[in-house]
């Protein structure tokens, strides 16, 4: 293969996997990443990244596999596979065919998820906060309805409030956590610099998301960004557990 044919990324939208054709070297990292990216937040599910046609001219450069998968690993059904002959990438799982990561993501249940476009209005907090409700209620998530609520209700918000775009509201369940995520077409990034002063009119949003997640961040994708939190039933669970060290309520204080 010549060395001077630059590395391309072919998506069709009807199908789960994204052909890479030419020579991948450092150049055509930003052009990987960001076709990849594109993909991933475009649909829910898992993406087949085929390299059958790819040569990787740079190991370094074929690290952005791994990298893009790192990325997306808290999106809700989101996940990277390869079909990659060679065996030349490392840290993204593998077939040596079409054929078979095919057959590899069929195995594989279909993802449970739930999302909806919305327009940058006040009343897209409360469809959000529905679609959650739903979608909790659906997955015997019940401990997770509020956090998640007051989870999404901030992201949304940001969205109105800052990014003024149409938004893409998505969630999924895996095992007992909840993945949640909001797609705008700002380039502007969330700031999270802790507890905002009490005398602020604003800032408390991110501090709320912090609160009642254990993980949450921000993913830069072409034209816009993806929010992402992770909420664990277990965490509610905890919170809700009774202190030992203070008195039952059924136990009169002594006088």
């Amino acid at each position: 293969m010549p060395t001077d044919v630059r590395c391309r990324v072919e998506t069709d939208e009807a199908s789960e996997v994204v052909r890479l054709t030419g020579v991948l070297d450092r150049s055509g990292v930003d052009v990987v990443r960001d076709g990849l990216l594109a993909r991933l937040c475009g649909r829910p599910g898992p993406v087949v990244a085929d390299l059958t046609g790819l040569r990787v001219a740079d190991p370094v450069a074929g690290g952005v596999f791994a990298e893009v998968r790192r990325e997306i690993r808290d999106w809700p059904a989101a996940d990277l596979l390869l079909c990659d002959p060679t065996g030349a990438v490392e840290g993204v799982p593998a077939w040596p065919t079409l054929a078979g990561a095919r057959a590899g993501l069929a195995a594989t249940p279909p993802a449970a998820v739930v999302g909806a476009d919305l327009p940058p209005v006040v009343g897209a907090a409360r469809q959000a906060r529905q679609l959650v409700a739903e979608g909790c209620d659906r997955w015997n998530l019940h401990e997770l309805v509020e956090p998640a609520c007051i989870a999404v209700t901030e992201m949304v918000n940001n969205v109105v409030a800052h990014a003024h775009t149409t938004m893409t509201v998505r969630l999924a369940p895996r095992n007992d956590t909840l993945h949640l995520a909001v797609r705008d077409h700002s380039s502007r990034q969330p700031t999270f610099t802790g507890s905002a002063p009490l005398d602020t009119a604003g800032g408390r949003g991110l501090l709320l998301i912090d609160t009642v997640a254990r993980s949450w961040g921000s993913s830069r994708v072409p034209d816009g960004k993806v929010v992402w939190c992770v909420l664990h039933a277990d965490d509610e669970a905890a919170a809700r557990r009774p202190d030992p060290a203070l008195p039952s309520p059924d136990v009169p204080l002594s006088p």
